[in-house]
């Protein structure tokens, strides 16, 4: 190859696309020739022209100018094309906008994360029936079916925290729904929120128990025998 057209093609620059509008752009509406015409225009903005004519931009496509300002206008009447007004100098101007695009682009981008985080949440709630369903080695009752899913809907506990409460009824030796629910509430009167918060909560009123317990039986000659911490006799009930 010539060394001069090598030098020109570089200097020419590049076109740098966002993948993701080669992902989304038949969600969008767009289809293949008002895709190309974006590029085009995206192109030409690149190089400083904001407003090709239907005539210049139709010298880079396969289809003539009445053509291009048909998918011109189909791109604005979408929303993914906008033609704005700059007043330079008294001078109005008009220019190309693909900002409508962009916007359109990272909505679908949110949309998609949100069905992703809901999809994502509705497995993690059905994992959690699951494993209740294994600890208890049954199935669940339709009591305890709807008190699960009013720790998850009504009273925002998360998946990981009824799971953390569920672990401390089974280590506790009380398996059942009211040991589990007065877990989950002193918790959440106690703002805790996290699984660190929650062992740290758990370690503190297991401590105050102990100190009680040695406080009460300092004075007897008896061995001392610390049992475990039960929920259900939290002081504030």
């Amino acid at each position: 190859m010539n060394k001069q057209l090598l030098i020109n093609w570089i200097q020419e620059g590049t076109v740098s696309l966002p993948a993701r509008l080669l992902k989304t752009y038949r969600t969008l509406g767009i289809d293949e020739r008002e895709l190309v015409l974006i590029i085009h225009i995206y192109s030409f903005l690149d190089e400083g022209v904001t407003f090709p004519t239907p005539d210049v931009l139709s010298e880079r496509m396969t289809v003539d100018a009445m053509t291009c300002s048909s998918l011109l206008r189909s791109l604005v009447q979408k929303g993914v094309l906008e033609i704005k007004e700059n007043n330079s100098e008294g001078i109005i101007e008009e220019a190309y906008s693909l900002d409508p695009l962009y916007e359109k682009m990272a909505q679908h981008m949110l949309q998609e994360a949100e069905v992703e985080k809901e999809t994502a949440e509705s497995t993690e709630e059905g994992e959690i029936f699951q494993t209740f369903e294994q600890e208890f080695s049954r199935p669940l009752s339709p009591m305890e079916l709807e008190m699960l899913s009013m720790w998850i809907d009504d009273d925002g506990h998360s998946p990981d925290i009824i799971r953390a409460a569920l672990r401390e009824a089974v280590v506790s030796g009380k398996l059942n729904f009211r040991y589990i629910d007065r877990i989950l509430f002193e918790w959440k009167k106690n703002g805790v929120r996290t699984l660190s918060q929650a062992r740290s909560h758990g370690e503190s009123v297991r401590q105050h128990h102990v100190t009680q317990r040695q406080n009460e039986t300092k004075h007897s000659q008896q061995p001392q025998v610390v049992p475990n911490f039960n929920w259900l006799e939290q002081r504030g009930n």
